[in-house]
This record gives structure tokens, C-alpha cells and sequence, in this order.
């Protein structure tokens, strides 16, 4: 008896291989498949921006990347003493504003130089809202009027919000592939849709919202050549589809379900070399953890020593992987 839904998971053509530049974009969940691929010792640079929700944000970012975008001190505002961007996470946030700006622009550079040589964009999107300052705010440059990717946990009434409607988040997608390909023209897109649901927006809106970006998504998959999807969205809601999949705030998805979702992720987008040679990452990721209780034993010495060694042949063997940190863990004996 079947207790799983089964997805046809169609795999990639070219699938991601360990030679390839990834650069991830959006959503809270992009982070998850960037913490497991870098982890793994791929080549990631994630969310430039931190995590971005809206189609409107995260093609904004990307634009802002080709030129790159300097950014400047009348862009910040500042609220209960610290220092924001409208258009970047909490983590730039800083109470001096030099700080803050000199963070942003330096991530801005890095993005600009890794997104020329990628190979490829992940895109998670999460929601259809956008976002646009009221007169209350009082604090938006000519830079943020198309709206902001970040609150800022600002008083509500600074805001209003509309779901955008298909054809908008389409035309966005589309104009933002086209600018990019001009950009790196090898650049291949891997869209997925983010499985966290936005309860606050409420149930019926969630589900309006994720609806018109995965109908968005497919139309830009069927337009270029050079883009696809993979279910993450419905690996998570229909096939798992159950309540233990989630945390305490039945929003996020559980350590269960996202291992479950990389597992899946691995098989249909990554190249079998390289799913073996995450096999033997792994071994090693797991040693560079194990805490020993009596670490000046000559048993625990002689564990070091092995890793050591394995590290090295595989770091030989394959020159590219970043393992400089390992090595010099399993080399303190």
C-alpha cells in the first residue's frame, strides 16, 4: 500500500555539478538548500539582500547586482537607534550607519562578481505580497517608492500591501532573466516555491498568494530554455502533507521534512559524481563534529590523525573543495 503520493521528480538535463558557481536567492527555505550545499563544499553565495520574500524584491536585488548598485547613506533610515535598509534583512542593521552601508556595499560588489561567473541562480520564492510605504513613514527615498523587501518590524500603519496578480509577477521574472542572460549568458535558473506558509496573511491568502507564483514560475520554465522547477513546495504539501512535518508553529517545515526535501533536491538536481562525493563529505562534516570527552587521549589523537589524512587525499584528489578548515581541526594532535 502507497502512503506517499508519488511526484514524477523529472531531473535536471545538466544537472549541478561540484565544479559549478551557485548563487541562491529568496525565501527562508533558499537558505536551508544554501546551509546543506555549502556544508557539502559547493560553491554558494547565498541571499546577498538575507532573505527575500516577494518577486518584486528579489528581481530588484538582482538588478541591483548587474550594475552593481552603490548604495548610499540617504538610502538607510533609522529606527529605535539602529540604522536599515528598506531593501536588505535585518542582519546589514547596524547602530552606526557607516557600518551598515559599508556592509551593504561590499556584499553588493561580492554578488556582482559571483553572478558573473555563475553558473547557476536558485530563485525560492514566497509570497505574492508587496509592500509599499505610506506618507506615515515619512522616511522613503526616490530609491524604495516601488515598494520594500524588508519591515523592519516598522509600526504597521507605514505600510500597505496587494497580492501582486500573475501577469505582473510574470512580466517581473521575464525582465529579470532577460537582463541576466545579457549579464552571464551561461547562467541556467532553478525556480522553486517556498513550503512555508504565511499564516499571518491568513489560510485562504496563502494559498492565493503561493497559487499565482507557481503559475508564474511554470510560465517563465515554459518560456526559457534555460530555467526549471523543482517541488520543493509540493514535496512538502502534498506528499509529506501532515502536520508532524512542521515546528511548534506549524508554519516552518521541521528538520524531518527539509532532510527530506534535500534528499529529494540531490537525486533529481545534482550529477552522480558529485552525489558521491557528498558521500564522502559527509564522513568527513560528521568527524569535524565529534566531541571527544577525553580529547588528549591517544585513541582520540589517532581518530584525528585518520581524518586528517582522508581529508588530505580527498583535498588532492579534488583541489576545488574548500577544506582548509578541516584540515586544520584534524591536524591539532
Amino acid at each position: 500500500m502507497d502512503l506517499l503520493i508519488n511526484i514524477d521528480l523529472k531531473k535536471l538535463p545538466e544537472p549541478i555539478s561540484y565544479r559549478d558557481n551557485i548563487m541562491l536567492i529568496g525565501s527562508c527555505f533558499t537558505e536551508h538548500i544554501g546551509n546543506a550545499l555549502g556544508e557539502f563544499k559547493f560553491s554558494v553565495l547565498q541571499n546577498p539582500n538575507g532573505i527575500l520574500f516577494g518577486p518584486d524584491s528579489v528581481c530588484k536585488s538582482l538588478y541591483s547586482y548587474i550594475s552593481p548598485r552603490e548604495y548610499l547613506e540617504a538610502d538607510l533610515f533609522r529606527l529605535n537607534e539602529i540604522w536599515n535598509s528598506w531593501q536588505h534583512h535585518s542582519r546589514y542593521s547596524n547602530i552606526d550607519s557607516r557600518a551598515c552601508i559599508g556592509a551593504i556595499n561590499d556584499s553588493q560588489n561580492t554578488a556582482h562578481t559571483f553572478l558573473k561567473k555563475a553558473d547557476w541562480l536558485i530563485i525560492t520564492l514566497g509570497s505574492s505580497y508587496s509592500y509599499q510605504l505610506t506618507k506615515e513613514a515619512d522616511l522613503a527615498s526616490e530609491s524604495i517608492k516601488n515598494g520594500v523587501a524588508n519591515c523592519h518590524r516598522a509600526p504597521a500603519n507605514w505600510f500597505t500591501k496587494e497580492m501582486l496578480s500573475i501577469d505582473v509577477i510574470s512580466f517581473m521574472l521575464e525582465d529579470c532573466i532577460k537582463q541576466l542572460k545579457q549579464f552571464n549568458p551561461d547562467l541556467k535558473f532553478l525556480f522553486t516555491v517556498s513550503p512555508v506558509r504565511h499564516i499571518r496573511d491568513g489560510v485562504v491568502e496563502n494559498n492565493r498568494s503561493k497559487a499565482r507564483l507557481i503559475e508564474s514560475v511554470h510560465y517563465i520554465v515554459n518560456k526559457f530554455e534555460s530555467a526549471f522547477y523543482f517541488p520543493a513546495y509540493e514535496l512538502v504539501i502534498d506528499v509529506l502533507r501532515d502536520y508532524r512535518f512542521y515546528d511548534i508553529d506549524l508554519v516552518h517545515p521541521n528538520y524531518p521534512a527539509t532532510e527530506f526535501v534535500l534528499e529529494k533536491f540531490a537525486a533529481t538536481c545534482i550529477n552522480v559524481e558529485s552525489q558521491q562525493l557528498m558521500k564522502e563529505i559527509r564522513k568527513i562534516m560528521i568527524a569535524r563534529k565529534h566531541k571527544a570527552f577525553q580529547p588528549a587521549t591517544k585513541s582520540h589523537q589517532q581518530f584525528l590523525m585518520s581524518y586528517f589524512e582522508k581529508t588530505r587525499a580527498l583535498k588532492d584528489k579534488y583541489p576545488f573543495l574548500q577544506l582548509d578548515e578541516e584540515l586544520v581541526y584534524f591536524s591539532q594532535t
